[in-house]
């Protein structure tokens, strides 16, 4: 038996921690090298696991839902289930070398209880759980029937053995037998192992054992919204009038993203009221042209045109500030950001060389981006680097706003609602189409004049796409 600890891998620049969305896996499944173990949740997106070698899951160290730091072990792999007790493997990609930890292995058990493992109990080595049935057994004495013997790795006789000790009511939870993941479990639900009675091998808690007792002691559950998606995995005040959820990757890291930039990036809005009763004309148009069939054609699409052009025409505003060196980092290409709502939260991946596509490809490009987004599989890499970035409020019956840029860019662009309104047109009051535009800029960056002319550049373009011809 080789036991490889796989870990959890940095899968993205600067990952720290992944959320286990879900396993594919169970102990006891025979897995081939590249089989699809798990899937993690980053801030960025949802990220496929693939084993790093073949061989027997014997344990999952992790549940779902859980969070866990880059370099933690997922799950317990035997690379060769057929062969005698041997060494750790750990030569695979994030994985590492330890000993085999629980009974799911079949085999020895997870470590020799001494004097030094301070929460060891009879044959139970608090973090691995108890031993299963093991190939060889050292008798000792015991004064509880009840109480199973260590067993001893037939290739490491104890030196040591383990201290006796009779079972006795918990004072406190760290006396308390359960695996980590348990641990972890019994905290998010704000549940007092100490309170628990364990149903495990050697009196171990069990992941089933603290839902049993979080099933018993709920006063009640939720009776305002049952069954909401937003509310899983919550915990309930005893009074039922409140619910506290772990925040999720991605909406911790939005939360730490935007509160960076409204603090560090002097944020300016500048705002533009314009009729684009010729784009929506145009957007009719693109519908019906064979080019574009199979293609998902809107006004945004038209938008982004628009806003590329005009950073064309303003190049500086496309631009990062590093208060490290305290330098203006210009950037020659644009990574262009799109907002999107999806069931993790809001993301903004961005289409790469923006500027380089036709209105073809950046409708190919938007497609594509929104439906991985949706899905959930958008890559690292398509959340980083942007540059600029819209933000389509409009899709909500919103006129407008005050975006918040994103870290390490310098402008934004909100595009609202487009509605049929009573406007001056040629001198007479018609119905035209009409819709708000709002730009936040980083005032170290762009000033009001440089903003200001930027957004109307792209507004000039809604009212008559005609001019892009003239500035392209």
């Amino acid at each position: 038996m080789r036991y490889l600890h796989f870990k959890l891998p940095d899968v993205g620049e600067g990952l720290t921690e992944a959320d286990l969305v879900s396993w594919a896996v169970a102990p006891g499944d025979t897995v081939t090298a590249n089989q699809l173990l798990c899937e993690i949740e980053t801030a960025k997106s949802v990220v496929e696991l693939p084993s790093p070698q073949a061989g027997v899951v014997r344990e999952l160290l992790v549940s779902e839902g859980q969070t866990v730091d880059v370099g933690a072990p997922l799950l317990v792999i035997d690379t060769d289930p057929g062969s005698p007790e041997g060494p750790d493997d750990g030569a695979a990609s994030g994985a590492t070398a330890e000993p085999a930890p629980t009974a799911a292995s079949g085999g020895t058990d997870a470590g020799e209880a001494s004097e030094e493992d301070g929460e060891s109990s009879g044959s139970v080595l608090v973090g691995y759980g108890t031993s299963g049935a093991a190939s060889s057994r050292r008798k000792r004495k015991s004064t509880s029937p009840d109480e199973p013997a260590p067993a001893t790795p037939p290739s490491k006789p104890a030196a040591v053995s383990a201290p006796e000790q009779e079972p006795a009511p918990r004072p406190s939870d760290a006396r308390v037998l359960a695996k980590p993941p348990v641990r972890k479990l019994a905290k998010d639900l704000g549940v007092d192992l100490a309170a628990v009675s364990g149903t495990g091998p050697g009196g171990i808690i069990t992941r089933e054992d603290v839902h049993a007792h979080v099933g018993r002691t709920d006063a009640q559950s939720l009776a305002t919204y049952p069954g909401e998606p937003w509310l899983e995995g919550g915990t309930v005040s005893p009074d039922g009038r409140t619910t506290r959820v772990a925040a999720r990757a991605v909406r911790r890291r939005t939360a730490e993203a935007m509160v960076s930039s409204a603090f560090t990036a002097p944020h300016v809005t500048v705002f533009h009221t314009v009729d684009i009763t010729r784009t929506m004309e145009l957007v009719e148009r693109l519908k019906s042209d064979k080019e574009f069939a199979g293609v998902r054609v809107t006004p945004l699409l038209v938008v982004m045109k628009a806003f590329l052009l005009a950073i064309r025409r303003h190049p500086e505003v496309n631009a990062s500030w590093d208060s490290e060196r305290e330098e203006i980092v210009y950037k020659h290409y644009v990574n262009l950001g799109i907002a999107a709502q999806t069931p993790r939260g809001l993301m903004v991946p961005n289409i790469k060389d923006a500027h380089r596509h036709s209105m073809l490809e950046l409708a190919h490009a938007l497609g594509d981006l929104v439906e991985r987004a949706r899905a959930g599989k958008t890559q690292p890499a398509e959340m980083s680097d942007g540059t600029v970035s819209i933000t389509n409020v409009g899709v909500f019956g919103i006129d407008t706003g005050t975006p918040i840029l994103n870290p390490g860019e310098s402008v934004i662009l909100a595009f609202g609602a487009v509605r049929p309104q009573p406007w001056v047109h040629h001198g007479e009051i018609a119905i035209r189409q009409v819709t708000q535009l709002a730009l936040s800029m980083d005032h170290r960056l762009v000033d009001g004049a440089l903003g200001s002319k930027m957004l109307a550049d792209v507004a000039r373009i809604l009212e008559d796409p005609a001019q892009a011809f003239v500035w392209s």
